[in-house]
């Protein structure tokens, strides 16, 4: 406990100061022992924007809420009460530090650490002996504050004792050994409301619940009871936290597109209040409101304008108790100039719409507000504050408080030798730890001037009785609160749930509860799907599958379309698939189509100019037969890409693979024979291979050119003649798909085909390579060469990307392959030559050529 009073820095040996104090509304009052108290006095924290020049300013609070200052109000009149009574703490005082909490965790936390730290500028004892700032505290009411608030004083076993914190995830006394609270947890609540609709036979409800961990623990356990008692939920959604306009919306549609006439809500009320606003916008009748107790009685929906949308609201709220005195002390309170207690300050401003400033106008604007004098008359208000007829959460922290003060006092009437602790020793008053008061909360038992008994189960829970409650219109057109039964959870075997039905006010045109039942339709396109463990008539409408449909409402099966058929957006009938193949519409075929028309064009240019400078020595090179040979089939592989392009024919399929590999085998072929030309030519420069020449004459190259194209030839035609490619339908890439595409027939015919192109290219880079150190006159085999390393990578690339590529993305991989290779060799062979003809003349004639030979040797 010590580590968390001395957040400060040390002044000199044995002191140290606080650095600094948190800005918080707060009311004070010294004593013997401090008790400590969170409170949601104002609903809405505000945090100033950050200019990263400076200090931040501290947060503030806004809307401040009378119903909660009521309740800290109530804490400090049990105080001066305990104060005043001589059994019970006598010759002891008990003083108060509360703080508000502005309902924003960040807030409520800092406020406990500034409780359980204190607020002395410096701090000389460093034993930590006598006793700690708080010995306990009342509050947070919230069930996220209490989690993050526990989890952290619970470490120093600091008591906590909530009067309105609900989640049942609290219950875990090993996550939380200090806390406990006044108030039922939210797994008696939830029992309870499933019983109120048992007994009504509601067992079709809907369910919404706050984004918080009290709406989300209710909302898990209220599913499960719901299940036990044979009942369903027809929808389950959740209030957004940012009160987003959109997730309203939706909330709204599924409200009113739901048979379920009964909705059930946990939730507070700042997160329920958007949700109601647009019941009343979009005037949504016809619904019977279940609601839990953290917004059973918020006064803010009890105006005229909720009546006739949320009148007969039937809430479970906690037990409600009177006060002796209580209403007498609340009259007569005075606002106070200590600034520890700006609380009453601010409560005073608010009641009676005056300021203590000097100035006559507020901040903002233009309407003037009186000077306040502290005196005027609170008797003459009517208020939530004043109002005492009803006290529930007041009543709570009037037992909180309570059940401290019993715990002190039985703690200092231990007798010595008789004690609890190590030894039968007694907590010693004027070192007290908090552990010890713990250990003597847990075992409180007494009753209130109410009659109501007092004490804590094992798991720090309070006895779990209920009020129903059943909202009844006013004389004035309001909502009034009317109690209509109990619910006692801790009854066992008796009767559990009383209800006086001949007071219930129902809000329809009929004076009959509303009917909720199993039975929803489930509209086409969906299914129903029955629930494991419940009635026949508890289901899910589930949507239909891709592909199915569902014509009949309340049908129990979807029905699978035919194959050539899909479902359309409603699942509720079958529409022909859209068909899918490489088509020349398609932008990526028009790309595909606009390259392949570009290649052909650059080949007949390249023609062309060859043509032009057919008697000059780069022509007339190796064959000029030759490169006419090779250009012509670089054409015919540019053209052939068309054959790929469209929807697939037999025709089509067939042609496309067999263009396609005699084109690029004439292609090889004829690069190969180049080759070999360049090799012979250069050994019968030589005079031992004078007779080279003489077996690669013109006639040669040409049968050798066209005995390896007829090879291609023969296996294309055996291919067709056995499996021939052939259109298909498949939709096997995408089911809601046809794509057209060529089944190949065989696959040893295609693997056949393009091994065959393979190896003429594998055997043309070899002999390439191994001639690529020739004179500069024969370097062409140096071009050959990097030619075929762009040919042989494309194809080594494709195979991969070709199997893993589905449906027309397939073809267009084998388009961009064969249009690869082809720009690779047209562009390695052709354009060095080009490059000489057009722009260098002067080295395209014999001399420039043999000068260069000479040079070279």
């Amino acid at each position: 406990m010590c580590f968390l009073k001395l957040v400060a820095s040390v002044v000199n040996p044995g002191t140290c100061q606080l650095q600094g104090h948190f800005k918080l509304n707060g009311m004070y009052q010294d004593g013997d022992f401090i008790l400590g108290g969170l409170f949601e006095v104002h609903f809405f924290t505000l945090f100033p924007k950050l200019s990263f020049k400076s200090e931040p300013e501290p947060p503030y609070c806004e809307k401040f809420d009378m119903e909660s200052f009521q309740q800290a109000q109530t804490m400090v009149f049990a105080i001066d009460e305990i104060n005043k009574n001589p059994n019970l703490l006598p010759n002891i005082t008990l003083g108060y530090h509360l703080y508000d909490n502005c309902v924003m965790l960040g807030m409520a936390f800092r406020a406990a650490i500034s409780l359980a730290s204190g607020t002395e500028e410096y701090f000389s004892n460093l034993n930590c002996t006598g006793p700690p700032p708080v010995i306990g505290v009342v509050g947070d009411p919230g069930s996220t504050p209490s989690i993050a608030i526990s989890s952290v004083l619970g470490l120093f076993r600091v008591p906590i004792v909530s009067h309105y914190a609900t989640c049942s995830c609290l219950s875990d006394r090993k996550k939380y050994p200090s806390f406990f609270r006044t108030i039922p947890s939210d797994a008696f609540q939830v029992r309870a409301m499933v019983r109120i609709l048992s007994h009504f036979g509601w067992t079709w409800v809907g369910l919404i619940y706050s984004d918080d961990d009290y709406g989300i623990y209710a909302s898990v356990s209220f599913q499960q009871e719901m299940q036990q008692f044979g009942s369903c939920i027809s929808f389950s959604e959740i209030l957004p936290h940012d009160n987003n306009p959109k997730d309203i919306q939706r909330i709204m549609e599924v409200i009113k597109a739901s048979t379920a006439s009964v909705v059930v809500v946990f939730s507070t009320s700042s997160y329920l209040m958007p949700l109601i606003d647009e019941v009343v916008l979009q005037n949504l009748t016809g619904r019977q409101w279940i609601a839990s107790e953290a917004w059973a009685t918020s006064p803010v929906f009890h105006t005229p304008r909720y009546l006739p949308f949320l009148g007969g609201t039937l809430g479970i709220a906690i037990r409600r108790g009177e006060i002796l005195g209580l209403q007498e002390f609340l009259l007569h309170i005075h606002a106070s100039n200590n600034p520890k207690d700006n609380m009453l300050k601010i409560f005073w401003e608010n009641m009676f719409r005056c300021s203590f400033e000097t100035r006559s106008k507020d901040t903002i604007g233009e309407q003037e507000k009186s000077i306040c004098t502290g005196h005027e008359d609170l008797s003459t208000t009517k208020t939530p504050y004043t109002d005492v007829s009803g006290l529930r959460a007041s009543y709570n922290v009037y037992k909180a408080v309570y059940a401290l003060a019993h715990a002190l006092h039985d703690l200092m009437e231990c007798e010595e030798g008789r004690g609890p602790f190590d030894g039968n020793s007694c907590g010693n008053i004027t070192n007290l730890k908090p552990w010890q008061l713990v250990h003597y909360l847990q075992k409180v038992n007494f009753k209130t001037g109410f009659g109501d008994h007092v004490s804590f189960d094992e798991n720090g829970d309070a006895l779990a009785i209920y009020d129903v409650l059943n909202w009844h219109p006013s004389s004035d057109g309001s909502i009034r609160l009317h109690t209509v039964g109990v619910v006692n959870e801790g009854a066992g075997t008796g009767k559990v749930l009383s209800l006086d039905e001949s007071a219930l006010y129902w809000n329809f045109q009929t004076k009959n509860p509303p009917r909720s039942v199993c039975s929803a339709s489930c509209p086409p396109g969906t299914r129903q799907a029955m629930r494991k463990g419940l009635p026949i008539c508890c289901f899910d409408c589930l949507p239909c599958g891709d592909g199915e449909i569902s014509n009949a409402t309340d049908s129990t099966e979807c029905v699978t379309c035919p194959d050539e058929f899909w479902s359309n957006f409603d699942k509720n009938q079958c529409v022909p698939k859209e068909v899918e193949f490489l088509s020349y519409e398609d932008p990526l075929g028009i790309s595909l189509t606009t390259a392949s028309l570009l290649g052909t064009c650059f080949c007949a240019l390249v023609m062309i100019i060859f043509a032009l400078h057919l008697n000059t020595p780069i022509v007339r090179a190796n064959n000029s037969e030759l490169s006419f040979l090779l250009l012509l089939s670089l054409k015919l592989c540019f053209l052939c890409v068309l054959l790929f392009i469209g929807q697939p024919q037999l025709w089509t399929c067939q042609l496309r693979h067999v263009v396609f590999g005699i084109s690029f085998v004439l292609c090889i072929s004829s690069i190969l024979v180049k080759t070999m030309v360049v090799i012979a030519v250069f050994k019968s420069s030589r005079p031992e291979g004078k007779g080279t020449m003489k077996w690669f004459g013109a006639a040669q190259q040409r049968c050798t050119v066209l005995v390896l194209t007829a090879l291609q030839v023969v296996i294309c035609a055996v291919w067709l003649s056995n499996a021939s490619p052939t259109p298909i339908k498949n939709n096997q890439y995408i089911r809601s798909k046809i794509v057209y595409e060529c089944a190949i027939g065989s696959v040893a015919g295609f693997s056949l085909l393009l091994g065959y192109i393979g190896l003429l290219a594998a055997i043309s880079f070899l002999l390439a390579f191994l001639a690529r150190n020739l004179p500069d006159n024969f370097n062409e085999a140096k071009f050959i060469t990097f030619s075929m390393l762009i040919f042989c990578a494309v194809w080594i690339a494709f195979v991969p990307a070709y199997v893993s590529s589905p449906g027309k993305y397939a073809v267009a991989v084998e388009i961009f392959a064969i249009l690869a290779s082809s720009f690779g060799l047209l562009v390695a062979i052709f354009a060095p030559k080009c490059y000489i003809i057009l722009l260098h003349p002067e080295r395209n004639t014999k001399k420039a050529i043999i000068r260069r030979e000479t040079k070279k040797r």
